[in-house]
């Protein structure tokens, strides 16, 4: 019997559980709250650890006093991100049943060391923070190393289980039970290292842009010492090596997209029908089953994708209605990464040409209007390209094994702990801001031993190596 594509829909939503779409909700919300505290987690140390090498081998002041205010905000930051990724924790057994039922084993040792590598980043960051003035200068330095290491793994092996989620490896199904765990299998799987490696260079971008942007806002008020140069200066170039080499990543990824995730390339590059060759479709919008206000550049979808001038882009056609994904959501999202990635890089070849031609563009007050916006696109893209790769897998939990609704609580209270969690991090949202502006305004007064929970006072410098 033929069914309409709305019919189809409703028969779908009518067999949903009831908690499905609060999950979806809550998931949404934790995710694109924490990812920004975890990319601070994951980038910021290295930025501290270059300062304060700056600072102990050049002997230079700004530098030291820049890498001891940077580990206090982390330190705030860290906390909150503590609380945040608690919740995310008891939310995957709480929201996805079915998913954490029948596949726990299978994710257990990525969650297990990802876990450990908490505390490890936990224990060295309160190391670091008591070691001013207690510890020698470079042994001091080395304690930022474990803490940095322990932020990349932690973020690698959230990373392969969301890799796993798009590449399912490292088990069978056996009489509808999963047998034959193969857990490092999973921590290893075939898109793990690509897909960390866009999510890390994003974390440099975001966090890189964020704390540059910081200071260029400062120079913006005519703060204009060499402590507001440096500041931004170091984020700043971390940022642009994360800006220049993240399009190559993006691209090899989404060339393994095209061969095993074709309903989300589709999707990505709103094409309907297969074609050969493909256009790039810059815009457009799925209305009424017709793309509208598209701009189609010839040929350009198939390099992109294939890698080619005249491979074609498996079109939507050949993907049955009930394994689409939301279509206009995955498009949109993907090119917004996608724009404001480019922007980006444009931004930093041209902010370099201008400082190789001795033009300082930070003395240009739209320059640093433009270094103050980075930061808030930079986060946008890294949001926008999460959300092209979770709806974008819809509607899998588990690529091709287990659909979403499947996965869901049934339980229609999940409302109630969607609005606690909302409220918590309105909460803790509010207090990060209060805590890092009263920071912020005593530094600026000459205030530097901020008392606990802050750091520790100064004890007096320890000058033996």
């Amino acid at each position: 019997m033929k069914v309409t594509v709305m019919h189809a829909i409703q028969v779908l939503a009518a067999e949903d559980p009831a908690g499905l779409l609060a999950a979806r909700q809550q998931m949404a919300l934790s995710l694109g709250w924490h990812i920004i505290l975890a990319a601070f987690g994951v980038a910021w140390p290295a930025m501290i650890l270059v300062m304060h090498w700056r600072g102990v081998y050049r002997n230079d002041d700004v530098a030291l006093n820049l890498a001891k205010r940077w580990a206090k905000v982390a330190a705030v930051l860290f906390a909150i991100g503590a609380v945040s990724g608690t919740v995310l924790s008891f939310e995957m057994g709480l929201l996805w049943p079915g998913l954490m039922g029948p596949y726990g084993d299978v994710l257990g040792l990525p969650f297990a060391f990802e876990g450990l590598s908490f505390f490890v980043e936990a224990i060295f960051l309160g190391l670091y923070l008591y070691g001013w003035g207690r510890m020698p200068p470079k042994r001091h330095l080395l304690m930022l190393v474990p803490m940095a290491l322990a932020g990349i793994v932690g973020s690698y092996c959230v990373i392969a289980v969301n890799a796993w989620m798009n590449i399912p490896v490292g088990f069978r199904i056996e009489d509808g039970q999963v047998v034959d765990v193969q857990p490092w299998a999973v921590l290893f799987n075939p898109a793990a290292v690509l897909q960390f490696a866009h999510m890390w260079v994003a974390a440099y971008m975001v966090v890189g842009f964020i704390v540059a942007g910081v200071y260029a806002a400062g120079m913006l008020r005519g703060r204009r010492d060499r402590h507001h140069r440096l500041g931004f200066t170091v984020p700043f170039v971390f940022a642009t090596v994360g800006a220049l080499v993240q399009p190559f990543i993006g691209h090899i990824l989404g060339l393994r997209i095209a061969e095993v995730q074709p309903a989300k390339l589709a999707a990505f590059e709103l094409a309907l029908e297969t074609e050969k060759p493909s256009p790039l479709r810059l815009g457009g919008l799925l209305i009424d089953g017709e793309v509208r206000y598209a701009i189609d550049i010839p040929r350009l979808g198939s390099l992109i994708a294939r890698n080619s001038f005249t491979e074609p882009v498996q079109g939507l056609e050949t993907i049955p209605v009930a394994d689409r994904p939301p279509i206009n959501i995955t498009h949109l999202a993907f090119q917004s990464m996608v724009g404001i990635g480019t922007l980006l890089f444009l931004a930093v070849l041209l902010f370099w040409f201008a400082r190789w031609r001795r033009r300082d563009l930070l003395d240009n007050r739209w320059a640093l209007r433009a270094a103050v916006a980075a930061g808030p696109l930079a986060v946008i893209a890294m949001e926008a390209g999460w959300i092209a790769t979770e709806v974008g897998r819809q509607p899998w939990v588990v690529y091709d094994y287990l659909r979403t609704p499947d996965a869901a609580s049934d339980n229609p209270q999940i409302w109630i702990l969607l609005m606690a969690t909302f409220v918590l991090y309105t909460g803790l949202t509010i207090g990060a801001v209060v805590v890092l502006r009263s920071m912020a305004r005593r530094w600026r007064a000459g205030e530097e031993d901020l008392p606990s929970p802050y750091g520790p006072q100064d004890q007096g410098s320890v000058t033996t190596s």
